[in-house]
């Protein structure tokens, strides 16, 4: 391993039963880091002219579906139509899409001047006052274009006290679901999109070379989950996650409150993403602090075996559930499972990456939507044994005409686990 400053601290730490402790996560001086260029510097945001063409294939959804109009909370849909980065609160923010194009906010008097710092389209704003109720906004304005009686479709995670309050606004809308508008739009990707996905990825493969190497017995999950964040901002990306799982802890998908440090001839496993501009990675990988045993090979490698079955079977127009069910017959066929049962996946073989870490829809049994080119997703159909160990490789992939693209390409052997 590299001698590097991050290593002389470490290893002049006291010891404790053989093993270093590890220093603080606060402790990582920023100098460590002073030697790793920023990959993102000359990334570009997601421009007004796509954003419209975004708006435009929205109204055709929303023909297409009988749909005269969608109403959106904040999250990363309304950052997909509008641009507009906000928090939700118990006063509603929210923006409204008709069919003809038109495009309305809805925010608190004293929130408008912030609302249109992000806002990235051209749209009307309404505010309401703490008095009023914004519904009654979103009332009127629809009313006035000639919707009081129309079919308002509301994307998937608008909170019910939004729906409520706008049935008792609008007694003659009929509210249905938007998710074939909104999925219909943000499932399949452009260009730039996957651009931003593949920065992401390539910083988040920067970060794990730098800090694989780095990793020392005795050191926390947080002290190995500072060093990835602090090399992934480093290198130009919003560090989204860092979830660092060792020992035993490797053996259930999210981890294990219990306390863990890295030891000798046990696994390490890091889940990490960041994002570009808000377009986001996932990168899992998993290795052995110093000698693997023979089994731990084995899992290793046949893990990576389903990671490749999942990819030779996504094929354009092949149904998403059809992706999972090749996994685990290849997994049954080894003796695991059947199913969903441990030893074995326990989870969905991989789902949809985007402006979300996790979107619709999912590498996941009984899944009918069909792949297409464009659509992203997560390849990761980890092996869990409970009470020994667990090791997951994730790669994300995205759809082309003649198949699927590795955002990362997989790792070859346990003996170069990072790729």
């Amino acid at each position: 391993m590299v001698e590097t400053m991050h290593r002389r601290q470490f290893m002049g730490a006291a010891a404790l039963g053989g093993l270093a402790v590890g220093l603080p996560a606060a402790s990582w001086a920023a100098e460590d880091f002073a030697g790793l260029a920023n990959m993102a510097k000359d990334a570009q945001p997601i421009g007004a002219a796509e954003r419209q063409a975004r708006l435009a294939k929205a109204t055709e959804l929303l023909r297409a579906n009988d749909m005269d109009a969608l109403l959106i909370e904040p999250g990363a849909s309304l950052i997909y139509f509008t641009g507009v980065r906000w928090g939700r609160s118990e006063r509603l923010t929210a923006a409204v899409l008709t069919r003809e194009g038109e495009v309305a906010i809805v925010t608190p008097f004293f929130e408008e001047p912030s609302v249109r710092e992000s806002l990235g389209v051209e749209a009307e704003v309404l505010t309401w006052n703490e008095d009023e109720n914004p519904l009654a906004a979103v009332a009127a304005w629809l009313g006035k274009r000639g919707l009081a009686r129309g079919r308002v479709g509301v994307e998937e995670t608008v909170r019910y006290f939004a729906v409520d309050g706008l049935e008792k606004a609008m007694p003659g809308v009929t509210i249905v679901n938007g998710a074939p508008v909104v999925r219909g739009c943000r499932m399949v990707k452009s260009a730039a999109e996957i651009a931003l996905m593949q920065l992401a990825t390539d910083i988040t493969m920067a970060a794990y070379r730098y800090t694989a190497p780095r990793v020392e017995a005795g050191m926390t999950r947080a002290d190995v989950g500072a060093l990835m964040n602090g090399a992934t901002k480093a290198l130009g990306g919003s560090p989204e996650f860092a979830l660092v799982l060792l020992g035993e802890a490797s053996a259930y998908p999210h981890g294990s409150g219990q306390p863990q440090i890295v030891r000798p001839g046990e696994v390490v496993l890091m889940d990490c993403g960041c994002n570009v501009h808000g377009y986001q990675s996932d990168v899992s990988r998993s290795w052995v602090h110093g000698t693997a045993t023979a089994r731990q090979r084995q899992v290793w490698e046949q893990m990576r075996q389903g990671q490749l079955v999942a990819f030779e079977a996504a094929k354009v127009g092949t149904p998403a559930g059809q992706v999972d069910d090749a996994v685990r017959a290849y997994y049954e066929g080894l003796g695991y499972g059947p199913g969903y049962k441990l030893p074995g996946t326990s989870h969905r073989t991989g789902h949809g990456i985007g402006l979300d870490g996790h979107e619709p829809v999912n590498l996941v049994r009984g899944e009918a939507t069909r792949l297409a080119p464009g659509m992203c997703f997560s390849n990761e159909p980890g092996i869990y044994i409970p009470g020994e160990f667990g090791i997951r490789i994730e790669d994300c992939f995205h759809m082309t005409e003649s198949g699927p693209l590795w955002f990362s390409k997989p790792p070859l052997s346990l003996d170069d686990p990072i790729g």
